[in-house]
């Protein structure tokens, strides 16, 4: 009968221990990210390119931030929520990144922004100010002209856009455009003269080290005259436009931001752009232990080797 001698066999190696140091990695636009060999789940920031604002109404509304969403640990996504679960990665793997332009700004209704994405994870464009169309939703809703409400954010993204009001002559304002961590300021009713309302804040990461707010949306502005404007959210929203017949101030770009309402007379001013969006990666450190010890207990090995389970 064998007999096992309770030696050991293969080799002892000396084992190695060490760190993969954490990665930042900001994407202003569209690429790929590969991961470092050792990550397996990374923090993120992805945001969309905010709405454009309104123009040529009765208090145009002021765009939608794009919608804003984070798995940084602590920190908030848009919307109110909490920070989602970190993205489980393969080490050194290619992954597409896309970062959603801006909406552009009209003589009318302004343009949704487009989305950002990363494995998988996609935050949606800000919803464009209304002129005379409907309430435009978004990552972050857009906001209204005339008497109607602002458009709706998305979920775990951003708030909803001001409404606006309509009481004749110069008494019209439009609604702020959503932000991230705000709902944009609605025109009161009855409305008052020529006054624009301010978009929503967006939210601070710091997910590159330093404190960063994004995602703020457009402020408003108020019917024909020069008047008091809107201011854009915290996060790089763009100001309502004065004068009237201008151009107004687009959102920031690579923060998301909404643009700026405008209210020219005769289709004369546009819209203010929205701010394109932002990739942010984050693989953090990782410590290792290698060539731990090839060494293997003789008895095992008899037990194994006997019982047809052994793995060479």
């Amino acid at each position: 009968m064998a007999n096992s001698n309770g030696g050991f066999v293969g080799i002892d190696y000396e084992p190695e221990s060490g760190t993969q140091d954490a990665v930042i990695t900001t994407f202003n636009s569209s690429g790929t990210l590969t991961t470092a060999a050792r990550t397996t789940a990374v923090q993120y920031v992805i945001v969309a390119g905010g709405g454009a604002g309104g123009a040529n109404g009765n208090g145009s509304g002021g765009g939608g931030a794009g919608g804003y969403r984070s798995s940084v640990p602590g920190e908030a996504s848009g919307g109110g929520a909490s920070a989602e679960s970190l993205s489980s990665v393969s080490g050194a793997t290619g992954y597409p990144i896309v970062v959603g332009a801006g909406g552009a700004g009209t003589t009318s209704d302004g343009a949704r922004g487009s989305t950002s994405s990363f494995n998988s994870v996609s935050s949606i464009g800000g919803g464009g100010g209304s002129f005379v169309g409907p309430e435009k939703p978004g990552g972050s809703g857009g906001g209204a002209s005339y008497s109607t409400g602002g458009g709706s954010g998305t979920s775990g993204q951003g708030f909803n856009g001001g409404a606006s009001s309509y009481a004749g002559g110069s008494n019209n304002g439009g609604g702020g455009g959503g932000g991230a961590s705000e709902v944009g300021t609605s025109c009161p009713a009855p409305a008052p003269p020529q006054r624009g309302y301010p978009g929503g804040d967006g939210v601070a990461s710091s997910i590159t080290g330093s404190s960063v707010t994004r995602a703020g949306g457009g402020g408003s502005c108020g019917r024909f005259e020069n008047a008091v404007i809107g201011a854009g959210g915290a996060g790089g929203g763009g100001a309502g436009a004065n004068p009237v017949s201008s151009t107004a101030n687009p959102g920031t770009a690579n923060t998301g931001g909404g643009g700026g309402g405008e209210d020219g007379a005769n289709g004369t001013g546009t819209g203010g752009n929205g701010g394109s969006g932002v990739v942010i990666v984050k693989e953090p450190a990782v410590s290792f232990v290698d060539n731990t010890s090839g060494v293997w207990d003789m008895n095992a090995l008899y037990d194994n080797v006997k019982a047809g389970t052994w793995v060479s």
